[in-house]
């Protein structure tokens, strides 16, 4: 059973309930650069779907471009397609809430004027973030200002990991999204059609405000701006901090991400923590239990809603049941000795989840969920000691390139699987031979074309994404990430602020290096002590005194300021003013365009 192109219940669902859409749909910087075209996605996916694009796909870019002001029900509304999440607003007494505004500052605010212009000039009354992924806080500063006194609330523990992910490996994950949404390929037939997910992500002005209310357990109930809401925790899930809520005076459910008209990733190909599907699904049989039945629509924090009670207590049981379908039967195969790539290989879905189109892996696969699933329990490391201390990269595409008889044999190899339609092997072996020898034009030239023509057959979004900006980085220049978590610092713990130089420290650089700070805040009176010892730069609050080489007084803005590369102008200083410089010139600087598919 396959899901039937003549449904139309998505599409119908998609359009129901606009408003009014962005007129001209571009939306621009403050310098007039364009930080996002929703008028490029819509008349990229007009017609009949081409050759260079998977069909399945294409029905789902052709959705995911529909864009505009919805309502939803009575008094909430969402913008969609103006990013690659929505952004939803829910009208209370005084103002309107904002729930995940988008991933900057340029499209919230133009999202809000949207609604604004239709539903009147209703001041924004609190701030929902629904998980801690960069899509739904990142353009908070486009929603209210930076000083901002209305309440922003958030699930427990949403600070630490939107750090850890947006800062601590923020340089790389900004680098592999580049790869992950493809918004360096032109927008159409042989570039990018969107992440699956939805559109492309935006490219302005990425801010973060630090939650004001945290909500710690599953049935803790809030009222705001006259709006009940009832909300269930759900770590673990799409976000390491997410949670869904519900609206009983709307009979209006709230997914954040939790469910989407898309298979989900279990380990995002950008990178991030691996995924529990056992969680997630239980976690969705505890949204069925505690709300659904008295719901009459359920919306998310990306895609379209889903109207009618019978219809969402549906849709949710297939997503419930597709996670642990995923979870238990790659246990199941795992028990009996196969390896991730083995289990992926043939892992057939049960054929009333693949009738359903919400089912689809245009954001996720089936393939890298399972290979995920098998890591989050096991690890890399498949038990086989051949595969315990591989070569790196270019030392094995030397020896592979040797093995077969030299660089001009390895190439012709890698053109003859091309040619008889192993394309993943085409690959494979191609990029061997460019590891081996980067400047061969053949071999570029195998790769390429392998590339573009396993994303041209891509039904998930993100696999075409790679397939192509990959393909396109094998004799071109790498492609610097174009969004920065830099207007995140604001909000950073001072713990967070050590913690993002600790980890550029250079430690063969620092090994026979020492140095010692004693850090004084006198705006929230914190003592923190920081010691550079055996390349590793440890810092911690204190309340001893201990000498130090160099004693500082100052509060966190001027920290962030003296980071940024300041001046020390109004700072107390006692001791050795070069420590801090010793400790700085021992940093590296990220590279945002490390390469990837080349040495």
């Amino acid at each position: 059973m396959s899901a039937d192109f003549a449904d139309r219940t998505d599409f119908d669902n998609a359009g129901r309930g606009l408003v009014a859409k962005l007129e001209p749909a571009q939306i621009h910087a403050g310098d007039g650069r364009v930080v996002y075209d929703a008028a490029g996605f819509a008349q990229a996916t007009t017609g009949d779907c081409p050759d260079t694009v998977n069909p399945s796909l294409w029905r789902q870019a052709q959705l995911t471009a529909i864009h505009g002001l919805f309502e939803v029900t009575g008094g909430i509304y969402q913008i969609r397609g103006y990013d690659l999440s929505n952004m939803t607003l829910v009208e209370g007494e005084t103002g309107v809430i904002v729930i995940d505004p988008l991933v900057s500052a340029e499209c919230a605010s133009a999202g809000l004027a949207l609604y604004r212009e239709h539903r009147g000039d209703r001041p924004v009354s609190a701030v929902i973030y629904t998980h801690s992924h960069i899509d739904h806080f990142g353009g908070v500063l486009g929603v209210v200002a930076a000083d901002t006194t209305v309440p922003i609330i958030a699930p427990e523990h949403f600070l630490e990991h939107a750090v850890s992910e947006n800062v601590y490996a923020g340089g790389a994950m900004l680098r592999r999204g580049m790869f992950h949404t493809g918004i360096v390929l032109p927008v159409g037939a042989t570039g990018t059609l969107g992440a699956g997910l939805g559109p492309s992500t935006s490219t302005g002005t990425v801010g973060l405000l630090a939650p004001t209310l945290d909500i710690t357990h599953t049935g803790q109930e809030e009222t705001f701006d006259g709006v009940r809401m009832i909300f269930q925790v759900t770590p673990g899930t799409e976000a390491p901090s997410e949670m869904n809520f519900f609206f009983p005076d709307h009979r209006a459910l709230c997914l954040a991400e939790n469910a989407t008209h898309n298979l989900h990733n279990l380990l995002t190909l950008r990178g991030a923590e691996v995924r529990d599907a056992r969680n997630w699904s239980r976690y969705l049989a505890e949204a069925i239990e505690m709300f659904a039945y008295d719901s009459d629509v359920a919306f998310a924090s990306h895609h379209w809603p889903t109207w009618g009670t019978d219809n969402l207590i549906g849709y949710l049981t297939e997503q419930r049941d597709l996670y642990a379908y995923l979870h238990d039967q790659t246990l199941r195969q795992l028990n009996q000795g196969l390896v991730g790539a083995e289990i992926a290989e043939n892992f057939d879905m049960p054929p009333t989840l693949d009738a359903a189109w919400h089912t689809h892996g245009y954001y996720g696969s089936v393939s890298h969920n399972v290979k995920a699933i098998y890591q989050r329990y096991l690890g890399w490391y498949d038990g086989n000691p051949a595969h315990l201390w591989q070569h790196p990269p270019e030392g094995a595409g030397a020896r592979y390139v040797r093995a077969i008889g030299g660089i001009e044999a390895a190439v012709a190899k890698a053109r003859e699987f091309a040619d008889e339609g192993d394309l993943r092997f085409a690959a494979e072996l191609a990029s061997h031979a460019v590891f081996a020898e980067p400047g061969h034009a053949g071999a570029k030239e195998v790769l390429a074309e392998a590339l573009t023509r396993l994303g041209y057959g891509s039904e998930c979004a993100t696999w075409r994404n790679n397939y192509l900006v990959g393909a396109s980085e094998v004799d071109g220049p790498p492609h610097p990430a174009e969004v920065s978590a830099a207007g995140m610092a604001t909000a950073l713990t001072i713990t967070q602020v050590f913690d993002s130089v600790a980890i550029r420290i250079n430690g063969p650089k620092a090994w026979d290096v020492t140095a010692s700070i004693r850090w004084h805040f006198t705006d929230v009176d914190q003592t923190y002590r920081m010691e550079l010892s055996n390349g590793v730069l440890i810092h911690y609050p204190t309340g001893r005194s201990d000498p130090a080489d160099l004693v500082v007084a100052l509060t966190k803005p001027q920290l962030l300021g003296l980071l940024a590369g300041s001046g020390t102008d109004d700072i107390a200083m006692d001791g050795d003013t070069t420590t801090i410089s010793r400790i700085v010139g021992l940093t590296d600087k990220p590279d945002p365009a490390f390469p990837i598919v080349t040495p």
